[in-house]
């Protein structure tokens, strides 16, 4: 193992290693792959060392070819060339084995890279290893997978969050300095936020659906998990862009995201740079549901907001508790439209012997996903069928627009809404699997923010109990910002960031990984 590479990294910290030349990108990612290959989380579904490393020695010959000057950080930003990335197994990636953690995909290996893949390695980043997920991204606890639950590395009895479960558990547990994931209702935050790191989910559109196997297409969006609002701000500027592949796709000018998110906020002093950001707390996400030591983690983390120079008001999100059924109606909805493609017939599982081609379908669906797919599949069938459409999908639209109204009004009285990301700590994976009613409502705080289409972040601000074990569980916090204000989530994390060190906590400190 190369010492010269420290474990829990961030992205920044490895450029500037590489800049100055104390490793080669094949040495970062020869040493990447043994961290990955040693795993104990089962966040791992599939490594390539040949690929990896035939990427990183491309990689080290263009930073042997750059001016060694060009390849120092430069303000706040930092190149990506040569630096180890992980995929969610939901980004399909070419000649990597892609299966959505799910039976019915098992083989499949894409002819083609998604939009995000594509665009990061044309950043120069390495693909290291493609990673486990709820299947098909569907599942706030990474309990749903085909290939068994991951562990948080944390504490190994609880779950990482979900659906980007694997994505953030190989963070969170040191293997890699970041990895992608998507966000449907959370799954990029709430992940980040029970691993004690960094994610963001941008607006919807900011970011390329093209070769992003489809849940809820009109919730999906890509996004990165790292360490630092810094690394996620680098990663997101090259994972966006304007995409003519995906009709939903923003046609907006692209922007450097770390541009500026070291500058104080609207020309404020040094000493309080947040003075003037005004920071909503809605009522709703502070009322019956919340633990304490959740709660008393956001309100620490608020006042040192304030300390920063930020005033804190109080907000209204009335229809926050409308927003689970709204979107348990409109997300199953969509996942129904779309897995209907998997039908055993052109890739994926196929049932054998089948006597017709309905027994086909039947079978190989039947035999291919898992249940909690099927539960969303067929809840989504039954509130589109003839009867039911407008008592229950037209209705969820319907709040659906209702809940971004919501944001709006609160938007009125504050530039950014702040809160938890989940009620409580990372619960234990037993549990997971007794109650998906309970699971269903740990999303209280996150879905709303995907039916509106906003941005949001989640950072670490704490750390409480969650089992008998004594082990320490991460505790997150949500920034939500209006549409298209991504640089002002990064700015208050990164200013909130240089002032604490809750971002460099590792479950190595506490006796854990």
């Amino acid at each position: 193992m190369n010492t010269a590479i420290p474990p829990f990294s961030d992205l920044s910290g490895l450029a500037a290693g590489l800049a100055r030349r104390d490793f080669s990108a094949v040495e970062l990612a020869q040493w990447t792959l043994d961290r990955l290959a040693a795993d104990q989380t089962n966040s791992v579904l599939s490594l390539l060392p040949e690929a990896t490393l035939g990427q990183a020695k491309a990689a080290q010959q263009r930073l042997d070819a750059a001016d060694s000057g060009s390849m120092q950080q430069k303000g706040p930003g930092f190149s990506l060339l040569g630096l180890p990335i992980a995929h969610k197994d939901i980004f399909v990636t070419r000649g990597w084995p892609t299966t959505a953690a799910s039976k019915i995909l098992r083989g499949y290996l894409s002819p083609f890279d998604a939009t995000v893949v594509q665009r990061l390695a044309t950043a120069g980043m390495v693909c290291t290893a493609k990673l486990n997920c709820d299947e098909f991204a569907m599942g706030s606890g990474n309990t749903h997978s085909a290939f068994g639950p991951v562990k948080n590395p944390w504490d190994p009895i609880a779950v990482p969050g979900g659906s980007s479960g694997g994505s953030a558990a190989a963070v969170a547990a040191g293997h890699i300095p970041a990895a992608t994931g998507t966000d449907t209702g959370g799954s990029i935050r709430q992940p980040s936020a029970m691993c004690g790191l960094t994610g963001i989910k941008p607006t919807y559109g900011r970011a390329s659906r093209w070769g992003m196997i489809a849940y809820a297409s009109s919730l999906d969006q890509a996004g990165p998990i790292a360490r630092t609002a810094l690394d996620c701000a680098v990663l997101l500027a090259a994972m966006c862009g304007f995409d003519s592949k995906d009709s939903t796709s923003l046609q907006l000018e692209e922007e450097n995201f770390a541009a500026g998110i070291d500058q104080p906020f609207s020309g404020a002093p040094a000493n309080a740079p947040l003075s003037g950001l005004r920071v909503g707390l809605p009522k709703e996400f502070f009322a019956e549901g919340l633990t304490a030591e959740v709660r008393s983690a956001i309100d620490q983390a608020v006042g040192e907001l304030t300390r920063l120079g930020a005033t804190a008001c109080e907000v209204s999100l009335p229809r926050t508790a409308l927003s689970i059924p709204a979107y348990y109606v409109i997300a199953p909805a969509e996942a129904s439209s779309n897995l209907s493609r998997f039908d055993g017939v052109r890739y994926g599982h196929r049932a054998s012997a089948p006597k017709d081609l309905l027994d086909l379908y039947c079978r190989s669906r039947a035999e291919g996903f898992g249940a909690e797919v099927k539960r969303r599949i067929l809840i989504g069938t039954f509130v589109l069928s003839h009867g039911y459409y407008d008592a229950y999908y037209i209705q969820a639209q319907r709040v659906r627009r209702l809940v971004a109204q919501d944001f709006d009004a609160a938007f009125q009285d504050c530039d950014l809404i702040a809160g938890p990301v989940t009620p409580t700590v990372a619960w234990n994976i037993d549990q997971a699997a007794s109650d998906p009613l309970q699971e269903y409502l740990a999303d209280i705080y996150t879905l709303g923010v995907n039916l509106a289409g906003l941005p949001a972040l989640s950072m670490p601000v704490g750390l409480g109990s969650g089992s008998d074990t004594g082990k320490l569980r991460p505790i997150g916090m949500q920034l939500i910002a209006p549409r298209l204000k991504e640089s002002l989530l990064l700015k208050a994390a990164h200013h909130f960031q240089s002032a604490t060190d809750w971002h460099r906590k590792t479950p190595e400190q506490f006796g854990a990984a």
